[in-house]
């Protein structure tokens, strides 16, 4: 099923007097980046956490956080002498640093200092740790179970905006054809007229000159080539989104080749009718690409 690199999730639960609550957050993403916010305390955690995400996700910037709260969390943490020395050291160098530039810093509260990493110091639960870690990585397998179900509904809601797109494109292309043939009479006209001018100077200039010129001429005029190239990147987007897996980067790419044509297909109208149609074109192609930037 399609999926959006957007979402959210959030589960919670308990083991003994320990509470806990797991949130993922995503947003899009050229590659799969996990951010943890673990507890240092529990060994183990990480790795698991993220072999068990990277199994579910393909793309995405994705934030996972863990929040503990309970007896068990709040008698786990004293104050770190040490790590206390080198926040403080850190703080006062940082001040000094400052009034030598003449920067007034406002002084830092102990409430501050106590929030920074490092002061205080981690002790041991009053429950097992390896049937904790085994509690709170069933905990996040149910919060990433939400997290793929939103960013699949998150999905289907893109597949639906961007087959609507493509319908429509395949829309403008047979606009763009129809605005083909009804000025290839005046397309026409005006290929005589330049033959005229060229031929009227073809005494003195040299035959393949005047071959390329008439060549250059039909190939500036003739839009066939493009509409074909458009009605074949529709065939393949379309392909895209019906098959299984990430496909995000592939339908990015294609995006750029839809742009391609429909900046050809305007250089090369020669009409405003055509030409009108060929600036819807890029429109509705950039609100796609838009969209194709979410899809995993």
């Amino acid at each position: 099923m399609r999926q959006s690199m957007t979402g959210f999730a959030s589960h919670s639960g308990d083991h003994g007097d320990l509470r806990w609550i797991w949130e993922l957050r995503g947003v899009n993403g050229k590659g799969l980046e996990l951010r943890l916010r673990l507890p240092d305390r529990i060994e183990g955690l990480e790795p698991l956490v993220r072999s068990a995400a990277g199994k579910r996700l393909a793309r995405g910037n994705v934030q996972v956080s863990l929040r503990l709260s309970g007896a068990a969390e709040e008698g786990a943490s004293e104050l770190d002498e040490t790590g206390m020395a080198r926040v403080l050291d850190a703080i006062a160098r940082i001040e000094a640093a400052a009034g030598r530039r003449g920067l007034a810093l406002e002084p830092s509260t102990a409430a501050q200092i106590v929030a920074l990493r490092g002061v205080m110091a981690s002790g041991q639960f009053s429950v097992d740790s390896t049937e904790l870690r085994k509690a709170l990585l069933t905990g996040f397998e149910a919060a990433l179970d939400a997290f793929v179900e939103m960013r699949c509904r998150e999905g289907a809601a893109l597949h639906a905006v961007l087959s609507a797109q493509l319908d429509e494109i395949e829309g403008l292309i047979r606009d763009a054809a129809q605005a083909v043939e009804a000025r290839r009479d005046e397309q026409a006209e005006r290929l005589r007229a330049q033959l005229a001018r060229v031929m009227d100077a073809a005494d003195s200039a040299d035959p393949v000159r005047v071959a390329q010129e008439l060549a250059l001429i039909a190939v500036k005029s003739d839009v066939t080539e493009e509409l074909d190239r458009l009605s074949a990147h529709v065939d393949a987007a379309h392909d895209l989104l019906a098959s299984e897996g990430p496909v995000g980067r592939k339908l990015d790419f294609l995006m750029q080749e839809f742009n391609r044509e429909a900046n050809t297909l305007c250089s090369k109208s020669g009409a405003s009718a055509l030409t009108q149609i060929g600036l819807t074109l890029k429109t509705v192609i950039d609100q796609m690409r838009e969209q194709v930037q979410n899809v995993e």
